[in-house]
């Protein structure tokens, strides 16, 4: 391949692969699921992982307390610090730890993410939460799961399964942070490094990464 044609593929646009109504959609099963599966999500507290994490941990209170009639206790949790890639790049800005107010122990503690691709973000969500307390249990529901774990690391909730090449980029984008809802393909600008879980940009300029 001459360099035109491998500039040509590096700046090939992120195409949508789902859209606003296929994620309200997936957020609605996703919680039908809990329910069912929780028996009645009686003693479920939900910690979406910062930041579209957080976003989707609301959606899907907002969803339970439809179904329940309960609301649902809705925090975040902050992994910056309990990561294994602090010293492979720049500083991280710190985000918020925000645990509601009958915290949780002896509860069913489910995190919540944009997507799941390493598993080195979730391995870090749960050195995080031992820190704060001990839960009956811990699930973790994910909007998109790309595949390449490098943990043994699963989700029990998943809103599509998105087979991807280690070429790829997955970026969700939501309403509260990008203006929009949708899950955009495309390729990497650059490789990530070995062993991290942050891609480097998708390839639309304007879309940070937002997998792990």
């Amino acid at each position: 391949m001459d360099a035109r044609s491998s500039a040509s593929r590096t700046h090939t646009p992120a195409r949508p692969v789902l859209e606003g109504p296929d994620i309200a959609r997936m957020l609605t099963r996703i919680a039908h699921e809990i329910v069912e599966r929780a028996k009645g999500a009686d003693d479920v507290v939900l910690l979406g992982i910062p930041t579209r994490g957080v976003f989707l941990a609301r959606r899907l209170a907002a969803k339970l307390e439809e179904i329940t009639g309960r609301a649902i206790p809705v925090g975040s949790l902050d992994i910056t610090m309990y990561r294994d890639d602090l010293r492979l790049g720049p500083a991280r800005t710190l985000a918020r730890t925000e645990i509601p107010t009958d915290g949780i122990e002896g509860r069913l503690v489910l995190l919540v993410d944009d997507v799941l691709f390493s598993g080195r973000t979730i391995r870090a969500a749960l050195d995080a939460l031992g820190d704060i307390g001990r839960p009956r249990a811990v699930q973790l529901a994910v909007l998109v799961d790309r595949g390449h774990r490098e943990l043994p690391i699963r989700a029990d909730y998943v809103g599509k399964n998105l087979p991807t090449s280690l070429r790829e980029a997955v970026k969700v984008q939501l309403t509260e942070e990008d203006g929009r809802d949708a899950v955009l393909l495309g390729l990497r600008s650059a490789p990530s490094r070995p062993g991290s879980d942050v891609e480097s940009p998708a390839a639309e300029p304007t879309a940070p990464a937002g997998e792990r």
